[in-house]
């Protein structure tokens, strides 16, 4: 059951603040059918991150970790965008939300209608040689396509995803910060919020006097420490209904 005061409220918040922008984590994309890697069922329970989701197990064998990234890319590719996503476009389109920061690599939001996405962790839209540095669009890929091969050079292509030992792409992170310390008001969606440099994005926003509204299923470290409140539950209803209200309310 939707706590409707706090969507009241999430609904005032919006309209009140100056700029808002979306903080969005695996949470959100769980209802399009892709699972949390870290929940369970999730891919980390099967491939050990170590082993399949970092750097240096992909130069040392890239082959093996498109076993894991074939799984990655057939869920990805068949997910649609959910209530959730629509929603945050729907902000977006009536001039109430800035910016999302996503720490996902789906591109549900992109397809979803948002404009000004930023991908914290990277992308599965595109691929890149790692040794002639060429950059490929996935989205014509097929299954059967995988694991994909450079055109110019035949080296294995690995998708533009931050792996565990890789840097965060420093525009995206430079931009995300700059957003942070700018908004009034932050809506952080479907994120355990554990996972750093990304988790400091809500932090920093409070640091400099946002409000923090939280939509997640279960409290996390944020919830009542950095988040003003926790609307609890399902992002792909709150989130319309936060919408509607808000609609209302003007």
């Amino acid at each position: 059951m939707i706590n409707q005061q706090l969507i009241q409220r999430a609904a005032q918040d919006i309209l009140r603040s100056k700029k808002t922008i979306a903080f969005t984590g695996a949470g959100i994309s769980v209802e399009s059918g892709i699972p949390d890697f870290r929940s369970v069922g999730g891919l980390w329970e099967r491939f050990d991150p170590e082993e399949f989701a970092h750097i240096h197990a992909f130069y040392a064998d890239p082959a093996k970790v498109w076993l894991m990234l074939k799984e990655m890319f057939t869920l990805v590719m068949t997910a649609k965008p959910n209530p959730a996503h629509i929603g945050l476009a729907e902000l977006e389109q009536m001039g109430l939300l800035s910016t999302i920061i996503t720490q996902n690599v789906d591109g549900l939001h992109q397809a979803a209608g948002s404009k000004n996405v930023i991908e914290f962790h990277g992308s599965h839209r595109t691929l890149s040689c790692l040794k002639c540095n060429t950059t490929h669009d996935g989205t014509s890929l097929t299954i059967d396509d995988l694991p994909a091969r450079c055109p110019r050079c035949s080296s294995l292509l690995k998708p533009d995803v931050v792996f565990f030992g890789e840097p965060i792409p420093p525009k995206a992170q430079s931009y995300s910060f700059r957003e942070s310390n700018s908004c009034s008001a932050v809506l952080v969606v479907g994120t355990s919020a554990v996972v750093y440099p990304a988790a400091s994005i809500p932090i920093m926003a409070k640091q400099r006097g946002a409000m923090v509204i939280e939509i997640n299923m279960e409290p996390t470290p944020l919830t009542g420490q950095i988040s003003d409140y926790l609307i609890q539950g399902s992002a792909g209803k709150i989130i319309p209904a936060i919408v509607e209200e808000v609609k209302r309310q003007r």
